[in-house]
């Protein structure tokens, strides 16, 4: 997407899709303000003309610091503007890095009045950081008060897009040549609480309007929301352009260490929500997350989260250590150090975490395992870690290690020869 010809400037995302899919929002309203310059994803060879890091700080500062970091050491005389989620505490240590930073926002950038409304309506079809996968961010905020997330200080409150506008931008992105959609946001699973409607009658809507070949994944959506209306949700999921994909995260199996993170779901809901998933839909791929060493945690608290994992057996697990943001109720609550709120210890942390790892990892090497064998449909997407491989995915959304370079995009039929416990290895017919 860059040119030598023309000044760069960076867009660098990190984190989620709904940051990405912001990414691509700002990269679009840059090139309208910007024509004679060209955009680039990728971090740059040659000074640019600017730097906008949209920065993700879900799991700490230290990512998004090491970015910026990067930024000013390379290419000490370019501007950089940060967007994303970027807390007070985030800024403070930024500024710490560099005082020449300028902080603003998806929403600031749409409003300036050098913005020519039509380039932003055309460069939707080019400025994607795939040409194959369109990100559209269908909410953002939430409807949650969870005591650990700082995302909610930047993002606030939910606020859904009209059903009609989405289903438009995905008939665009389809028409465009994209073979996956992502319908993202911080709780996709709240989306349309505010404007009477759901993700359900969403993605029916989509699936109803927007001919062609492409598979919709869902975001990320906590549990409590889903179960009012969970029967229309998993009726969607026998439409094959449905990737068979969830992001359900319940965070621990601990009903105790729940309400102290101000979760509003039980573990109960979780577990019922995924064994009807995986009764219906075998080889579904349910994801989850999880943080162990929250101010509080006990032993027997982490023995119920390890439980309900060997119980529910998610295919992806995201298991995080306990991390304090600043401004949130939790690192109130570790600050204090209460008797019976105690702050965890990084060892117990590392103890704990390394435990659930090596469960899950039994856990996802014995689910891919029963891939192998089975012939499926995959649509490549990258080259692989590994030299002369490449990544597809399968309609369960299960990343499939191919051999050879094989340009992204495209449709091939597969047989999965062998399981490892973060992939499937498969032979082209």
């Amino acid at each position: 997407m860059s040119s030598a010809a023309s000044p760069v400037i960076a867009v660098l995302s990190q984190g989620c899709a709904a940051n990405f899919g912001d990414g691509e929002k700002i990269a679009r309203t840059l090139s309208a303000q910007h024509p004679d310059c060209s955009i680039s994803f990728e971090f740059p060879t040659e000074q640019p003309l600017a730097f906008y890091l949209n920065v993700c700080t879900v799991k700490g500062n230290g990512s998004a610091l090491k970015l910026l970091q990067q930024a000013v050491t390379t290419f000490p005389q370019a501007p950089i503007f940060i967007t994303g989620c970027a807390p007070k505490d985030f800024q403070e240590e930024a500024r710490k890095i560099s005082d020449k930073i300028t902080f603003t926002s998806l929403k600031a950038l749409e409003s300036l009045d050098s913005i020519a409304p039509n380039g932003l309506q055309n460069d939707m079809r080019t400025l994607r950081q795939s040409p194959f996968v369109g990100i559209v961010n269908i909410e953002e905020g939430c409807l949650d008060t969870c005591a650990f997330c700082s995302t909610k200080l930047v993002k606030g409150r939910l606020q859904s897009q009209p059903e009609d506008a989405i289903v438009d931008q995905v008939r665009r992105l389809v028409d465009d040549g994209c073979l996956e959609i992502q319908l993202s946001g911080q709780d996709c699973a709240c989306y349309g609480f505010d404007t009477g409607t759901n993700l359900a009658n969403l993605t029916q809507k989509i699936l109803a309007q927007v001919p062609g070949n492409y598979k919709i994944r869902l975001g990320m959506g906590n549990p409590r929301h889903i179960l009012g209306y969970k029967d229309a949700l998993l009726e969607c999921f026998q439409d094959e352009r449905l990737y068979q994909f969830l992001h359900v995260p319940v965070q621990s199996g601990s009903e105790r260490v729940l309400q102290l993170m101000n979760r509003k779901h039980s573990v109960e809901d979780f577990r019922n929500f995924a064994l009807e998933l995986q009764e219906k839909f075998p080889l579904f791929t349910l994801s989850t997350d999880l943080i162990v060493g929250f101010p509080g945690e006990t032993d027997a608290d982490f023995q119920e989260t390890l439980d309900l994992l060997k119980e529910t057996r998610p295919t992806v697990c995201n298991i995080t250590r306990f991390v304090a943001r600043k401004g949130t109720v939790a690192a109130r609550i570790e600050e204090t150090n209460a008797a019976d709120t105690p702050a965890v210890s990084d060892s117990v942390k590392h103890e704990r975490s390394a435990k659930l790892f090596d469960a899950f990892q039994q856990i996802a090497q014995e689910n891919n395992q029963r891939w192998v064998g089975k012939t499926c449909t995959v649509v490549t997407e990258k080259q692989g870690h590994r030299a002369g491989t490449t990544i597809a995915r399968n309609g369960a959304y299960r990343p499939v290690a191919l051999q050879g370079n094989i340009s992204a995009g495209k449709t091939l039929q597969v047989r999965i020869t062998k399981a490892e416990p973060f992939a499937l290895i498969g032979e082209r017919l």
